[in-house]
């Protein structure tokens, strides 16, 4: 009977940490493709001169592949936790805003022919709005994790 017991909750354990361990994926997965659309602005900015129509169906599929996780992984953290979600959509809405205007400047500047043109200053793009989105979400999914942890794991 101990014997049982025991591997019973081992196994439980067991499922607990492999559980623990899906979600850190997940969240930061998610936080990847947040990072994934805040780059895109940058590389517009560095965009190859010579070939402009090649380079604007590459970056134009990148960001198609780049919207369609953001749309996965805002349903998907609103499913898992309502305090997550709300974090990551208002991160990511912000996100589309800033790095949205971001991009439409990047494509009406002429693209980079030069080394020393790739050194983007934040005066020309200026992401920092999302810094403390960035962090409330981070600390959202934190409270998450840490909730879902038990007791005599902290």
């Amino acid at each position: 009977m101990l014997t049982a017991t025991i591997n019973i909750w081992l196994a439980r354990r067991k499922s607990r940490e492999e559980e623990l361990d899906r979600l850190r994926t997940a969240f930061s997965e998610a936080f990847a493709a947040h990072s994934a659309y805040k780059e895109m602005p940058y590389a517009i900015r560095r965009r190859r001169s010579d070939a402009p129509a090649e380079e604007r169906v590459r970056l134009s599929e990148a960001l198609r592949d780049i919207q369609a996780n953001l749309s996965y992984h805002l349903a998907w953290t609103k499913i898992e936790s309502e305090t997550v979600g709300a974090a990551y959509a208002e991160l990511i809405q912000e996100l589309r805003r800033t790095a949205g205007l971001a991009m439409h400047a990047a494509w009406e500047a002429p693209a980079i022919e030069t080394d020393t043109a790739v050194n983007i200053p934040p005066t020309v793009i200026d992401l920092s709005a999302l810094q403390p989105l960035e962090i409330a979400y981070i600390e959202a999914v934190r409270a998450h994790l840490r909730a879902l942890t038990p007791w005599w794991y902290r």
